[in-house]
């Protein structure tokens, strides 16, 4: 059995290890896809594997056309629209993610962000070492407004694993949750308050996403959304890049119709020099990290082993984690 990662770098850069996945079968690993060619890299790359791993490699129709011997798809994420999964299902091709393994990682960077934004940590621990405080007239100094999290209201959209997790802690912090989700769960109504969109928007200090990319939630954060939030409110978004639109967003950051963004994730990653974000200079409004929230030691070595037992589970004629 031939099994190809067409991109583990992100995932393993040296600090976990895959000998696991080795006494599976013949196992290859590639670091990175190509930015110029990735179909046909990937294409070259598969060759004749039947077990195909991928993070963000594309597995689109022509690849799977092309590499007829493909038996399964294994996505080393939880978020699995980098594969035309309806096509490999149309062919009987397995697909399986990894739900879960980031819940813990994706929460705690939301509040990393977020304190970030309400404290303007790095900015103040740079100015210590280049001598400001030294020449301080005061025991203290802050160059900008703090702002405390206790009694604001935290808007969740998305209150799956990770949205219910982020209300947790919010809670912990002393913040009111309310939440915006196709589907109500009892264990998150024990958690925060089940609300409509238009009221989330309204009512909310600050809003974080942790909704999945489909035709529902695209652009769910749009003009029309930034005009219905309080001009004081923040959004932190670490779910996925085309829920928020970009020019929009700006738009409502350089006018002052929301206070400030947080954000893990981008429409076309890496960041591209046009992206109307990248404008954005004062990281009092804005405050951009490269989609590095899913990706501590503990998240990856779980995500590695989860897509070990998913392999291993397909291996047997059992499903595991199957979501076409």
């Amino acid at each position: 059995m031939k099994i190809v990662v067409l991109d583990g770098y992100t995932e393993n850069p040296g600090d976990l290890s895959w000998s696991g996945f080795e006494g599976l079968g013949e196992f290859t690993v590639y670091d990175r896809g190509s930015e110029t060619d990735k179909e046909g890299e990937a294409i070259a790359r598969i060759g004749d594997a039947e077990i195909v791993i991928t993070n963000k490699t594309p597995i689109t129709k022509r690849v799977l056309d092309s590499c007829p011997s493909i038996r399964y798809i294994g996505v080393l994420a939880t978020g699995y629209n980098v594969v035309d999964y309806t096509y490999a299902a149309k062919q009987g091709i397995p697909v399986t993610n990894v739900p879960g393994y980031g819940t813990d990682t994706v929460a705690q960077f939301t509040f990393a962000l977020l304190l970030e934004i309400c404290h303007h940590v790095a900015h103040h621990s740079e100015a210590v070492h280049v001598g400001r405080w030294e020449q301080c007239a005061d025991f203290c100094f802050c160059d900008y407004p703090q702002i405390e999290l206790a009694g604001k209201t935290m808007g969740i959209i998305g209150f799956g694993r990770i949205g219910q997790k982020v209300g947790i802690i919010a809670k912990a912090f002393g913040m009111r949750v309310l939440a915006y989700s196709p589907h109500e769960y009892e264990r998150g109504k024990a958690i925060g308050t089940y609300v409509n969109l238009e009221t989330l928007l309204a009512e909310s200090d600050i809003i974080s996403l942790h909704c999945p990319l489909t035709d529902r939630t695209q652009n769910i954060m749009n003009a029309e959304a930034f005009a219905r939030m309080k001009k004081t409110a923040i959004l932190i978004n670490v779910a996925r890049g085309p829920v928020v639109d970009e020019q929009a967003l700006y738009d409502a950051l350089t006018t002052g119709e929301i206070a400030a963004a947080g954000l893990d994730v981008l429409n076309k990653e890496p960041i591209a020099a046009d992206n109307p974000l990248a404008q954005i200079k004062d990281s009092t409004k804005l405050f951009i990290t490269p989609h590095m929230a899913w990706g501590s030691n503990e998240a990856r070595t779980r995500c590695a082993k989860e897509v070990y037992l998913n392999i291993k589970s397909f291996l047997a004629g059992e499903e595991r984690n199957v979501v076409v």
